[in-house]
């Protein structure tokens, strides 16, 4: 989840999805206040401890810290020399993770179209808004920390992207390579904010609406697969922190014509490769959970 949500594009509640653990993560961060209310606060550790599942909480955090502190500079890099082997490993992944959680729908029927196609378009939407510079702030951080949790929690939107439309992605990351410390003290206490507002709505919501949320969550993921088509047109850049010029606002454009629109190479068959690599990675991952269960 860590390595997804530092990648404009994808979506660290999509891993959630794949791995089986999301609606145990949404649980468990949904009775995390009562856990404190009916527990921490009168010293009952243990109680307090189980009732939040706090174990599995506690190696989730420590794996997306892991994963973000280690692996956003290599990100960062990968993105910026291959970015067609990158993008389309996620396109595949993405595309078997539709796959996937529609198999969790337990009724097809004809009323799922509208709250499928909501999702699409709105995710689509998304992906072709323009990132703002803004002045980086406490109260940015903090507000972007709470919508950007917010995303990271809904399969198929990017929290990671949600920081660029706000011109706070770069801020973000130069706060965890440095490290601000005060910084992300601000930006942790509005992810928590948004994490507790929004997945109370999400268990709510899958509890009386369990079919028609699916729904949606499977039009966020297809619509966003706008964002991490391989192949894009620079329409507008950008001076990064570092003073380097980065796309701003980007297109979709076609394999066949890449080459004539950037003079690269657009590596079709190495686009294809990846993409299956990462659809067979989420086939695996679905093969040893049942082999897990069993």
């Amino acid at each position: 989840m860590g390595a997804a949500d530092i990648v404009p594009g994808v979506s660290g509640g999509t891993i959630a999805f794949i791995t089986g653990i999301y609606f145990r993560l949404l649980q468990a961060i949904s009775g995390a206040p009562e856990a404190v209310a009916s527990h921490l606060i009168k010293g009952h550790f243990r109680a307090f401890w189980r009732a939040c599942d706090g174990t599995f909480l506690l190696c989730l955090l420590a794996g997306i810290l892991a994963s973000v502190v280690t692996l956003a500079s290599a990100i960062s890099f990968a993105l910026t020399e291959y970015p067609i082997q990158i993008w389309s490993f996620f396109f595949g992944l993405i595309v078997a993770s539709v796959w996937h959680v529609s198999r969790q729908i337990q009724s097809l029927q004809v009323n799922l179209i509208a709250p499928f196609v909501a999702g699409a378009v709105f995710a689509w939407w998304v992906t072709t808004l323009t990132g703002v510079p803004l002045q980086p702030s406490w109260i940015m951080f903090f507000g972007a920390g709470a919508l950007a949790i917010c995303a990271m929690i809904l399969p198929g939107i990017s929290g990671s992207f949600i920081l660029v439309i706000l011109g706070m992605y770069a801020p973000v990351l130069e706060a965890i390579r440095a490290p601000e410390i005060a910084v992300l003290a601000i930006f942790a206490s509005g992810c928590l904010v948004g994490l507790l507002s929004v997945a109370r709505v999400i268990t709510w919501a899958f509890s009386r609406f369990h079919d028609p949320v699916l729904a949606v969550l499977i039009g966020f993921m297809v619509g966003s697969l706008n964002k991490v088509w391989p192949w894009k047109q620079t329409l507008s850049w950008r001076t990064n922190s570092s003073g380097e010029q980065v796309p701003m606002n980007e297109a979709s454009a076609s394999p066949f014509s890449y080459a004539d629109l950037s003079g690269q190479d657009p590596q079709i068959l190495m686009a294809c490769a990846f993409a299956a690599m990462g659809f067979l990675l989420v086939i695996g991952i679905e093969w040893g959970g049942k082999r897990r269960d069993i």
